[in-house]
């Protein structure tokens, strides 16, 4: 005889640090009403309500149908790595500061949830860099932002010879060298002068930090192109960071590869639009700047007709009064 159906099984990824309690208590209550169950891992053990079942990270990623993250990009690309061998959507809820990837506030939590179960949301695929090294503790890792390689102290400079599918490219002697995916372009590969990919573009960018000679600028490649960087004889040691976490060292002669893998992620979209146009804020503040109309666009309807009648009584009162009339 069969059992009875199986609700979903809703995983819990928390910001380490900051408070996330409500949002835990909104998914707990709804998840209660519709019969799901609440899954949490070891780490996040003590930040958890009654209700929430802790399991290992293996169980954790092999049973959830879905995740919402609790925090910022940092946490939603975390969620991401945790499920990149069996891909599950994530939601992610922003509790955190600058984010892109982020679209529900904590206020808007209830009304996400009902329009998750409902089934009224899209998906947004992502891609991953697939990385590995030779001749390193590094393993297999993926990274929905960006690998970097930075020297590992203050003194002498990354050293790599840059390879794309089997030919050889020139080398890079710099303080870092960032590889991005278009999610990840406008992190540390903006900050250090690269350029700001589409996120449907299917492309990684190659960029230089603080380059002391070799390749000084960006190399913007296709999604199908095989990377290789050789640290090089005169190279310091290297620091290889996966999304903004430590992931291992390089040493001279050793290797590393780098190969995009398109549909490695989800993330829950529940109004595209609407995303794109905080998105577009978000760039502006960057180095992205709009102009004063642009940005009228983006204010709400009903707060646009606010300020235009108060623009229109200003200007009303600052018009110069016309000649006196004589006798």
């Amino acid at each position: 005889m069969g059992g009875e159906p199986r609700g979903p099984v809703i995983g819990l990824v928390l910001h380490p640090t900051r408070p996330v309690g409500g949002s835990v208590a909104t998914v707990v209550a709804a998840a209660r009403e519709r019969s799901a169950r609440v899954l949490a891992r070891e780490a996040d053990r003590d930040r958890v309500l009654a209700g929430v079942e802790v399991v290992p990270d293996e169980r954790f990623a092999a049973e959830v149908d879905g995740l919402i993250a609790l925090g910022g990009d940092g946490t939603i690309l975390g969620a991401m790595r945790l499920v990149a061998d069996r891909v599950v959507p994530v939601l992610g809820v922003n509790h955190g500061n600058l984010g892109f990837l982020a679209e529900v506030h904590p206020a808007e939590l209830p009304s996400a949830l009902a329009r998750l179960a409902a089934g009224d949301f899209t998906i947004e695929w992502h891609a991953a860099l697939q990385v590995s090294a030779d001749g390193a503790a590094l393993g297999m890792r993926s990274g929905f932002n960006d690998v970097v390689l930075g020297r590992a102290s203050r003194g002498g400079a990354v050293s790599l010879d840059l390879t794309i599918n089997g030919l050889r490219y020139g080398y890079y002697r710099a303080d870092a060298v960032v590889v991005a995916t278009p999610t990840g372009s406008t992190a540390y590969n903006h900050a250090a002068g690269g350029p700001v990919l589409s996120p449907s573009s299917s492309a990684l960018v190659i960029t230089p930090v603080a380059p002391m000679s070799g390749i000084g600028r960006s190399v913007v490649l296709g999604a199908a192109d095989r990377v290789r960087l050789d640290v090089a004889a005169d190279s310091a040691p290297i620091n290889v960071d996966v999304d903004g976490t430590p992931a291992g060292e390089l040493g001279r002669g050793d290797r590393l590869t780098a190969t995009m893998r398109p549909e490695a992620g989800q993330v829950v979209r529940l109004s595209g639009g609407e995303h794109a146009s905080r998105s577009r804020v978000k760039l502006s503040l960057l180095d992205l700047p709009l102009r004063p109309d642009q940005l009228l666009e983006l204010v709400p309807p009903e707060l646009r007709r606010d300020a235009e009648a108060a623009a229109g009584h200003i200007q009303a009162l600052d018009r110069p009064e016309g000649p006196a009339s004589g006798p």
